[in-house]
């Protein structure tokens, strides 16, 4: 590549958001080089499990010992990494950070990011949490509301495909939706019996989810979703959205972009006499080669903790503590969702009934406290979802003595009772002390400061918490399930994987990083639009709304420099 080439873009990182800053920038026409620190993933040609069966891995997909000492903070969440989808997450030893309070950081490092292994949950937030700092005097205001955002959720649901109910509620507005995936029979009839015992709100909905479910459809070489549930390996039909089968072969098909893996940015270049940024310095991961490349427009899109990462060690003698940093808000008001808590239960009856396929999807409840007087609690402020199943289980948990001969083969053959299980996910309040800094000791392996996460749940989150656990409960016993219980395991923030915050949205650049367009108040032509821009968190799960933002961002980029602001 040539050094002295001028890009009209450069995009840092290649997920959910750097894949929709990508395709928009492209298909605008601009000339974009598009560079991410992992390694390349083609679609299909690098899922290299994506058919496995459990019975094609010796400890039927569990980490071995060895390998859980390599993900020992990514091996947190439990589910991942396994032995299937490891190549997809960080070797942990390979990639440190300082955790002053615990920090769940759960990353992946590949073209694609982590749109190979979100959850693909996909909801819109609504005027509710637009309007919430300004409301409650938290934080700062955002300078936009939902009807800002509205027309640019209608492009994204259309174009990745998302299936789920319209509902009429304030508190999750409709989208454009594909066809819905079906509950099962016990979740029909938790939906029945929550609508008849609770009159504040509360409802059962299908999850509304990434997957193409309108066998009609057209998606540029997407298939609709097989419901095999196995998406985190990688999804040879292209049912649910991901970078890699849908934003950066869009990219791809203008031939306009340029696709660098291997490349880690650890900074931006600032020229003092035009105010503007000028290009990356990069280290290439192979080789250690340090290269600069040089755009008139840059777009963060690193994940929100890495674009932080950045923006901290863009220092020049006009910005001493980071790019646009004049009001230290950078790498302040770190987020997350609660996760890990909420309840599980036994389900009587039902046992002439199953269902077909491995539906990638559960059912919601959307948030329902503290929207009015009616469901306003005491002691916390904002609210959380669900999100849960409920399923048949194995056979052997059933059986005391397991049998021999035809007995165990007719067990076999016949699955366990029905149980169900939720979890919450709750609002984390932007807090100035719940913040990010880089290591001023600690080094990684190309010898950039490790990141330094000093964030922690507050009295507010404590009581959510409590009373996250208290209302499934409450409503699993309403609905006469047995052996009702809640459960918390240990977890620190970042374990929901929807960390956000860092370089939050604002009115001006003396309380925050970046303008109602995502760009940096002091440094207009770059822009940030993956979570590190996040002012709030919602309770709902954020990727819909990176994506929405992105590529208005990316549209109104593209007219400012056709209109010569950045030349």
């Amino acid at each position: 590549m040539n050094q002295n080439e001028i890009f009209d873009a450069i995009v840092v990182g290649t997920g959910i958001s750097g894949g929709w800053a990508a395709k928009e920038l492209t298909e605008k026409g601009l000339k974009t080089l598009v560079l991410e620190r992992g390694p390349m993933v083609k679609h299909i040609e690098d899922y290299p499990t994506m058919n496995d069966d459990p019975w094609d891995y010796p400890l039927k997909g569990e980490l071995s010992k060895e390998d859980k000492k390599k993900y020992h903070v990514q091996h947190r969440v439990n589910w991942a990494p396994r032995e299937d989808v490891k190549h997809f997450f960080v070797n942990d030893l390979e990639h440190p950070y300082v955790e002053t309070k615990r920090f769940d950081w759960i990353r992946g490092y590949q073209v694609g990011g982590r749109s190979l292994t979100w959850g693909r949950q996909s909801y819109r937030w609504s005027d509710i949490d637009f309007e919430a700092n300004k409301k409650e005097a938290i934080g700062v205001d955002w300078p936009v509301r939902y009807k800002d955002i509205a027309p640019w959720y209608d492009k994204v649901e259309e174009y990745i495909g998302v299936s789920g109910e319209a509902l009429g509620l304030d508190v999750l507005p409709d989208g454009k939706f594909q066809p819905a995936m079906k509950l099962n029979c016990v979740e029909e009839d938790f939906k029945k019996t929550t609508a008849a015992k609770f009159d504040d709100g509360r409802l059962i909905t299908i999850g509304r989810t990434a997957h193409i479910t309108d066998p009609n459809a057209s998606f540029e070489g997407r298939g609709t979703c097989q419901n095999r549930d196995r998406c985190w390996r990688g999804c040879p039909f292209g049912g649910y959205f991901s970078s890699n089968s849908s934003t950066l072969p869009a990219a791809e098909r203008t031939g306009n972009m340029t696709l660098r893996p291997n490349s880690i940015v650890h900074e931006i270049m600032y020229d003092d006499a035009t105010k503007k940024a000028t290009g990356v310095r990069v280290i290439d991961a192979e080789t250690n080669e340090k290269i600069e490349f040089k755009a008139k427009i840059i777009f963060l899109c690193a994940s929100a903790m890495a674009s932080v990462g950045i923006l901290l060690q863009s220092k020049s003698e006009r910005f001493p503590n980071g790019l646009g940093n004049d009001s230290d808000a950078l790498g302040r008001g770190i987020m997350d969702h609660h996760y890990k808590l909420g309840a599980t239960a036994k389900v009587e009856g039902y046992l002439d009934k199953y269902y077909k396929g491995r539906r990638a999807n559960g059912f919601y409840i959307p948030r329902f406290v503290n929207l009015n007087e009616k469901t306003k609690r005491e002691g916390y402020l904002r609210g959380f979802g669900y999100q849960g199943t409920a399923s048949r289980g194995d056979w052997s948990k059933e059986i005391g003595e397991l049998g021999y001969g035809k007995d165990l083969k007719d067990s076999v053959l016949k699955p366990g009772r029905w149980t169900i299980g939720v979890t919450g996910f709750g609002e984390f309040l932007p807090y100035d002390d719940n913040r990010v800094t880089l290591s001023p000791t600690e080094k990684d392996k190309w010898g950039l400061p490790q990141l330094a996460f000093d964030v922690e749940f507050k009295e507010n989150e404590y009581k959510m918490r409590e009373d996250i656990k208290k209302e499934i409960v409450t409503m699993f016993e309403a609905a006469g399930f047995k052996d009702v219980s809640s459960y918390e395991e240990s977890s620190g923030p970042g374990l929901g994987i929807h960390e956000m915050g860092g370089a939050r949205m604002g009115h001006n650049a003396k309380t925050s990083i970046v303008n109602k367009n995502n760009q940096v108040h002091l440094v207009p032509n770059v822009y940030v639009t993956d979570g590190a821009f996040m002012s709030s968190s919602s309770c709902v799960n954020p990727s819909l709304t990176y994506m929405a933002f992105t590529a208005r961002a990316a549209n109104h980029a593209a007219e400012q420099l056709k209109a010569g602001k950045f030349s």
